[in-house]
């Protein structure tokens, strides 16, 4: 990290010098002329890690930055990358979503591309990502790019790179790539040319969407009542198209979050896991009446789905549910279906598939966080992560795919609603049968990145024993990796149960977020459930041990819940 104020200054100008974006060049010789040491260092104190999420950081000038700078020697070490494994003819096919600069982004990917030799090819439009997935093994294409933060805030933008087979990339090729991004020289070596890619046509989405309709039963009823936000994001279009594509009714869509807008300002994060992310949708969905049965949100590059149910006597006359409810669900009704495969999941969301996979006599595995592994599960028919990730075509889209996973809780829906039933009763049946998993989550966002990394040391040199009065059974340090696991920055703890309590087993899974500055810890409670009429005593069993958990492991982790 440059200390001295001239040293900063003069790599500041040496940036400045090659930087191809007059908005970030006039942002950036503001600051030189300024002479604002202090954001000078916080942009040069090094650069932007490449790793398995590709690239993600706030928008600026500098090489802490999202930038064309970056995104240019970012594509260039991935040409590199692919050349030396022999891939330097093949095609790329590049995503964007319709945040700030995705498409110039995107543009430049395939500049670099075709200067490189390789063969690029551009989506129409920004797009969903699970379209960009899709397009890459739809095209037998060698890599794939998606320019997108996902639902981080409007000041951030990401790179999120995918390999040949369609999944997002794990190491070793994620050391590869940055290996070759660091050896990029100057970026006038780097050749742009100013066409010779392709921009691919609306045969791909047509492809993708054809491809839909292999989620849904033929002859299954489809009169579900939606109402959808696409939460500013690019999901819209391509959701109401499927829809229309199914039979479903139109969905009511959120009019105030309907367009694209890189700003999201009807939300402070544009994420529906997020407090206040649904007011507007639960708000629209209150006035198009009682004939709505459920309340779907994508996240703004709509591979995410959430999904919000009727709660009467509740303020907003919604809930919504979490992810790993969305996932028993799913999982419940490809069973019925008599799906075949593996269904898998993460090591921090519900052990719940574990219990409806053994029943069906189904393979199961785990991964870490990550459509990344969870993709490259062996036979894999379903997947589920907490975060509202779901992969439920996995021959179509080895990634999480919110339009997809909407089609298909969307045809849950009219199933049961066909026999007077919600998705809420099936979610009763699930408890009895297999055991209430109450699930919730303590997540501390930090502007001081140190804050994690003391918390994580402060469990692992104190380790708690006991957790909300229940026994620390076993604690397994991620790093270390386990028989199945590759090593990651990660805490589990299993709570043995207790009877007097009426628990059976607790897990608290901690870890730092892979794409945000936060702190994450999953916390899973199980109690059995005799009968329906003993629900609600058990729900109030688990929120009380929840809260208790959540209470512990913060003290524990010197963070504030």
């Amino acid at each position: 990290m440059a200390t001295d104020p001239a040293e900063l200054i003069n790599r500041a100008k040496a940036w400045l010098a090659e930087d191809p974006d007059p908005e970030t060049r006039g942002e950036l010789a503001k600051l030189i002329e300024a002479e604002d040491t202090d954001e000078l260092a916080a942009r040069f104190a090094g650069t932007l890690q490449f790793g398995t999420a590709g690239l993600r950081g706030e928008l600026g000038a500098g090489p802490m930055r999202m930038n064309r700078s970056v995104v240019i020697r970012a594509a260039a070490g991935l040409a590199a990358y692919l050349k030396a494994q022999g891939e330097g003819s093949g095609l790329v096919v590049i995503g964007y979503d319709a945040r700030h600069k995705s498409a110039d982004f995107a543009r430049d990917t395939a500049a670099v591309m075709v200067g490189a030799g390789l063969r690029a090819a551009l989506l129409p439009r920004p797009l969903p990502t699970p379209v960009l997935a899709f397009a890459i093994r739809h095209l037998g294409a060698v890599a794939g790019v998606e320019v997108t933060a996902s639902h981080n805030p409007p000041r951030d933008n990401g790179y999120k790179v995918y390999l040949g087979d369609g999944s997002q990339i794990v190491p070793p090729a994620d050391a590869g790539i940055a290996t070759e991004i660091a050896a990029v020289g100057p970026l006038d070596g780097v050749p742009r040319p100013e066409a010779g890619w392709e921009t691919l046509d609306e045969a791909v989405l047509a492809a993708y969407l054809e491809r839909t309709d292999a989620v849904l039963t033929p002859g299954s009823p489809r009169d579900t009542r939606v109402v959808y936000t696409p939460m500013h994001g690019v999901g819209r279009d391509t959701l109401v198209a499927a829809f229309a594509r199914a039979g479903f009714p139109a969905p009511v869509v959120v009019a105030e979050q309907a367009e694209p807008d890189p700003d999201f300002p009807t939300v402070a994060f544009p994420n529906p896991e997020e407090p206040g992310a649904m007011d507007l949708a639960f708000a629209a969905a209150r006035a198009a009446g009682a004939d709505i049965d459920i309340v779907i949100a994508n996240d703004p590059d709509a591979d995410r789905c959430a999904v919000a149910v009727p709660a009467p006597g509740t303020p907003e006359g919604w809930r919504m549910l979490r992810g790993d409810e969305v996932g028993a669900l799913l999982a419940a009704h490809l069973v019925r279906k008599q799906a075949s495969g593996t269904f898998a999941t993460t090591i921090v969301s519900s052990q719940l598939l574990s219990r409806i996979a053994a029943a069906s006599a189904l393979p199961y595995e785990e991964t870490l966080t990550g459509f990344k592994w969870l993709a490259r599960v062996d036979g894999l028919r379903y997947a589920f992560e907490e975060a509202l990730g779901y992969c439920v075509d996995p021959e179509g889209v080895r990634d999480k795919d919110g339009i997809t996973a909407a089609l298909l809780i969307t045809e849950l829906a009219a199933e049961l609603k066909q026999a007077g039933r919600t998705l809420t009763d099936l979610l009763d049946d699930l408890a009895v049968e297999f055991g209430l998993h109450a699930t919730d989550q303590l997540s501390v966002r930090v502007e001081d990145l140190s804050l994690i990394a003391d918390a994580m040391r402060r469990l692992r040199e104190q380790p708690p024993t006991v957790l909300a009065g229940l026994t620390v059974s076993r604690a397994d340090d991620l790093t270390q990796g386990t028989e199945t696991l590759p090593p990651t920055d990660g805490l589990r703890y299993y709570l043995a149960g207790s009877p007097e309590a009426g628990i059976e087993s607790a897990r608290v899974v901690v870890r730092p977020s892979g794409t945000e500055p936060k702190l994450k810890c999953y916390l899973e409670v199980v109690v059995p459930v005799a009968s329906p009429e003993a629900l609600p005593e058990a729900r109030t069993t688990a929120a009380a041990a929840l809260a208790a958990v959540k209470r512990d492991v913060s003290a524990a982790a010197g963070i504030d819940a």
